[in-house]
């Protein structure tokens, strides 16, 4: 399939874990994607989130899409709405291919609108972290019909962008009509406050990751208790903190494997292993494969 815009890097993000690039421009805030998981850095997009809301289509493959606190699989044909602001990330296990775009709200009408006051904002403000869009469902497999749509007027030079705006509000309409938006303030604000708790401490892992981190130190960091630490790494990344901290050294590992000729024992130490054995055996369990095969292979 031809396509307008294709993404294969690995996603960019600040210490907030905010996407720095910002997509479309001030005059057209939409950006298209055709997305090969099986290009990305082990078949995955990592955890991110941005202003903008995104909607995905699994046009082959399946794909497990972690977002907000909740975890599940997407079959080919079927599809999911990612409302502003949500941490979320999406792999697969094998090639899967997934068309997405994103869009500020303002993209469906400007922010001081009546439009915008009535039928945006509502949703954009609401608890609703995301709405998957099953093709066995009426009225979500209208919404898939109008996704691929936009997916192929992404080819069209003449009239995209109009096209693309007026698929984009039938879209919208068809959420509107079909969501509970019921007034979840306080649900909603409890959520955003535990995301963005959770976002600091791994922050704080991020940016801490080559030294000897603990429980202690993570849950010391962000005053919280441990029960409490470990209850927010459960609930929205679906692992502990000490699992994160590994994933995320031996995902460091495995970029200063690619982008360098450091030797190995180097990069155990660099990462944050003190032991290289222990290193090379997480390694092979994590990716199926050794740091030298795994080098080997990327060059």
């Amino acid at each position: 399939m031809k396509t307008i815009n294709q993404s294969y890097n690995r996603i960019l993000v600040d210490e907030n874990l905010m996407e720095s690039i910002s997509h479309g421009t001030n005059r057209y805030p939409f950006d298209f994607f055709y997305d090969d998981l099986a290009l990305m850095d082990f078949n995955c997009i990592e955890w991110h989130w941005h202003t903008e809301l995104e909607f995905v289509y699994v046009e082959s493959g399946t794909v497990t899409f972690w977002i907000g606190e909740k975890c599940f699989v997407l079959s080919e044909g079927n599809g999911v709405f990612i409302n502003s602001k949500i941490l979320h990330r999406f792999q697969s296990s094998d090639r899967a291919v997934v068309p997405n775009f994103l869009c500020m709200p303002d993209f469906i009408s400007p922010e001081d609108s009546l439009i915008y006051s009535k039928y945006i904002q509502p949703i954009i403000s609401s608890s609703l972290s995301f709405q998957v869009f099953y093709k066995e469902v009426s009225w979500q497999a209208k919404v898939l019909e109008i996704i691929k749509k936009i997916i192929s007027v992404q080819n069209q030079e003449t009239v995209r962008e109009l096209a693309t705006s007026a698929l984009v509000q039938e879209i919208w309409l068809n959420l509107y009509e079909h969501v509970n938006i019921k007034d979840t303030d306080t649900y909603s604000h409890s959520s955003a406050s535990s995301q963005a708790r959770l976002q600091l401490m791994m922050q704080y892992i991020h940016q801490n990751y080559r030294s000897n981190i603990s429980l202690d130190s993570i849950a010391d960091y962000a005053m919280l208790s441990k029960s409490t630490v470990l209850n927010y790494f459960r609930k929205y990344l679906h692992t502990t903190p000490i699992n994160y901290l590994i994933s995320y050294r031996l995902n460091e590992a495995a970029v200063l494997l690619r982008k360098t000729e450091k030797k190995i024992i180097t990069i155990s130490n660099e990462t944050g292993f003190n032991n290289v054995d222990y290193f090379c055996k997480l390694f092979k369990k994590h990716y199926h494969l050794t740091p030298t095969e795994y080098r080997k292979n990327k060059n």
